[in-house]
């Protein structure tokens, strides 16, 4: 059951879980000997206790010595209060919110310490810090207040942003989240910059009470607004490669491409097998393709296909360090940016038509209730047939029918159809986010913007990938004898959401007038799905599928089979993309180990490789966030400062009101400075604002119609005039009677 537990008992149990350990520092203790000592034997209420101990783990509170063993971690505090007492020490990360003030976070179940720019102490977004508690929680959701005491980690040691250059000195304007203040450089160490260079800095002296940051420049990427300078400094800014370093790129060409015969002889042949891939239509990276025939028996053998990048990219070698480095490709607006070198990412392993190619492959029978009868998995010799895009597949499965290819994608089709309902009847989650897609010209200049519609080209083979995960992992899950704990494997893991995360979003969905049931597992499953459909084609679908996507959990790897909640699976692994993932590479390697009749691999180096590729992860799709929302301020820079937009109100706060444009997923902001008919009050509780004269009410879901008022390149913003509210005039007052608005208390809730 997914229960509702009250922040006030996950912080008595973890105090609990503490203070157990605290008198049991001799010995090492598991999961179990949690579960027996604290009579936990609900699969619930083990799967909560579960997160709790791992909680305590990320937070420093506990060390993991194992796979499911946990001991005290040395010199650990004791269990703390909820609170700390005034002037009371904490530890935590810093989160630089705007150039006035932040918030030092430091235990997911307490509320964030708020900090002044003047109690800063020079700390930057993402440093760790102490803090020292000047004023503790008020009433409502008020934060505490403190002051920053000491840095005692920086999370950066090098900047990205615009320069300019006087005659004396230069400075660097930081495009870094919260980094609020100008860069000093000295007029020697500018590498040949100019003004309106976008460049890379290292940071010499970081800020400090009366002193300004200084630094050199380490990199010239190109003139601010060119494209390519643009997307460079995206990539520099959450600290992502983009060359391959020569000794890589060597080491890459010298792979012969020629596939010996003695190695064809190791592998199954289904070259004979009618094989295609269904990619996007600029896709250059071909990594999976699928076999279709039709047995003797009237069951079907599909085989999932996919390109045997571990057997070219080997431990030892610099392919292999910067694979692992890089931990996956990073697909910004108009580029890739692969793990791999071209010549293994586009050539080598990529499953081009007419082309033999090595694969690593998950091979099933299955009936026409989708039901696996068999499988096999191991590696393959394989030939294309022929390359499809999405496009050209839908058309086949719509209108266009293929002599060869229809009969086979019409099945594939029906089979995944069920597939899917399968996961769904089992509480799998059904978010079809759309993808924001441009028109570019050669430049890179976006000329249009639009949502890329998944389709049942896009589904079929999603579907087909989902089984070939699952089955891998299911397999080596279950592969190790009876009574022995399962062998180790790279899980892509999605735990359940946290409850207090998840009470917020229902209580949110109430006041816009739907139901989301948290009593069960199956519960929610439904009640969010039915929410889907009930939002499915309204103004307001993609705002709440976007607030219900950040309620859950964060999906990510592990040596820890935890299940994967979203998609309702018990054990599933990432088998289908090695080209650009390495956590993929991992699996293949683990799975031909067992195959081969290995013993279980020692968990404690896959999981720190696995804590690696989730942070690499995390900051690929910031990366590629970060560059879908500069095209979109640039696509509205060039656009009529007459020309009317419709939108939606998609965020509330003290300061103003996001909106999201209809079409195009861009979002601006309406500042409550310029609604200037009225003072508008902060309800943060209703996630509006109210007139203080008039009683009007703007809030989250209200459509509106706007104007773009300015934007603004280098913060990547956009900011909007109101026009109309919910079809209504938003009229402005008459002259004489404008309304001066009072000095505002600026709200402290998050």
């Amino acid at each position: 059951m997914t229960k509702r537990i009250k922040k006030s008992q996950i912080r008595s149990q973890k105090n609990d879980i503490l203070t157990f350990f605290q008198n049991n520092t001799d010995r090492i203790s598991t999961l179990n000997d949690l579960y027996n000592h604290f009579n936990v034997y609900d699969e619930q209420d083990k799967m909560f206790f579960r997160l709790m101990v791992e909680d305590l783990v990320d937070e420093g509170k506990l060390h993991q010595a194992g796979r499911s063993r946990f001991t005290a971690q040395q010199g650990a505090d004791t269990p703390t209060p909820v609170q700390s007492s005034l002037g009371g020490l904490l530890t935590g990360k810093v989160d630089f919110v705007n150039a006035n003030f932040g918030f030092v976070r430091y235990d997911d179940d307490l509320s964030d310490i708020y900090i002044s720019r003047d109690d800063m102490n020079g700390a930057l977004d993402g440093d760790t810090v102490t803090v020292q508690i000047t004023k503790k929680q008020g009433g409502g959701d008020k934060n505490p207040e403190g002051r920053v005491v000491e840095v005692l980690t920086r999370a950066r040691h090098n900047v990205v942003g615009k320069i300019r250059v006087f005659k004396n000195y230069a400075l660097l304007s930081p495009d870094v989240k919260g980094f609020h203040e100008n860069i000093f450089i000295p007029v020697d160490k500018l590498l040949g910059a100019v003004s309106d260079d976008l460049v890379i800095a290292d940071i010499t002296t970081f800020p400090a009470p009366g002193i300004q940051a200084s630094g050199v420049v380490t990199a010239v990427l190109g003139k601010s607004g060119d494209n390519n300078a643009e997307m460079n400094a995206i990539m520099a800014e959450f600290g992502l490669p983009v060359e391959f370093p020569k000794a890589v790129l060597d080491e890459a060409r010298k792979i012969k491409e020629e596939i010996p015969a003695e190695e064809i002889l190791k592998r199954r042949d289904v070259r004979p097998v009618l094989t295609f891939t269904i990619d996007p239509h600029d896709a250059k990276d071909f990594d999976d393709a699928i076999s279709f025939r039709v047995l003797e028996n009237g069951n079907y053998e599909i085989g999932i296909h996919i390109a045997d990048v571990s057997h070219y990219v080997t431990p030892g070698t610099r392919l292999e360090e910067e694979a692992y480095l890089r931990a996956t490709s990073v697909y910004l607006v108009d580029r890739t940016i692969p793990m791999l070198p071209e010549k293994l990412s586009n050539n080598l392993c990529s499953l081009r038509p007419h082309e033999d190619k090595l694969v690593f492959s998950a091979i099933f029978e299955m009936n026409d209730r989708a039901e696996v009868l068999n499988e096999w998995f191991g590696r393959c010799i394989m030939h294309s047939d022929r390359r499809f895009s999405y496009e050209e597949a839908q058309e086949i499965l719509e209108v266009k029918p293929d002599e060869v290819y229809s009969p086979v994608l019409q099945q594939l089709n029906a089979l995944a159809h069920i597939l899917r309902d399968e996961r769904f009847k089992k509480g799998a989650f059904n978010f079809e986010t759309d993808e924001v897609k441009f028109t570019l010209d050669e430049t890179g200049k976006p000329l249009g913007v639009y949502r890329k519609v998944r389709k049942d080209a896009h589904k079929l083979i999603e579907e087909f990938m989902l089984l070939a995960n699952r089955q891998v992992a299911t397999w080596v899950y279950k592969k190790a004898p009876k009574g022995q704990d399962p062998y180790t494997m790279v899980y892509r893991v999605h735990e359940p959401p946290n409850p207090s995360k998840l009470e917020t979003f229902a209580k949110f969905a109430a006041k816009m007038g739907f139901t989301i049931k948290t009593g069960s597992t199956q519960q929610l499953s439904r009640s969010l799905n039915n929410l889907m459909l009930e939002i499915e084609g309204k103004p307001i679908q993609n705002v709440l599928e976007s607030l219900a996507v950040r309620t859950m959990s964060k999906a990510r790897y592990s040596t820890q089979n935890l299940g994967h909640f979203g998609l309702a699976f018990e054990h599933y692994s990432h088998f289908t993309s090695p080209i650009r993932r390495y956590p993929d590479i991992m699996a293949h390697r683990m799975l031909q180990h067992y195959l081969n009749g290995g013993k279980s691999l020692p968990a404690e180096d896959f999981e720190k490789k696995c804590e690696h590729s989730s942070a690499r992860e995390k900051l690929a799709a910031e990366a590629e966030r970060a560059s879908i929302k500069y095209k979109q301020v640039e696509y509205m820079s060039f656009q009529s400062r007459n020309e009317v937009f419709s939108g939606l109100i998609s965020g509330v706060t003290d300061f103003g009101l996001f909106v999201e444009l209809d079409g195009m997923g861009a979002e601006g902001m309406v500042r409550l400075a310029d609604l200037n008919d009225d003072y508008y009050e902060y309800d943060a509780e209703n996630y509006r604002v109210v007139g203080r004269k008039s009683g009007r009410v703007i809030g989250f879901g209200q459509a509106v119609k706007v104007k773009v008022k300015a934007t603004d390149m280098d913060r990547r913003s956009i900011e909007l005039e109101l026009l109309s509210l919910e079809g209504r005039t938003f009229k402005k007052p008459t002259a004489g009677k404008k309304v001066i608005p009072g000095k505002r208390q600026r709200s402290r809730r998050r």
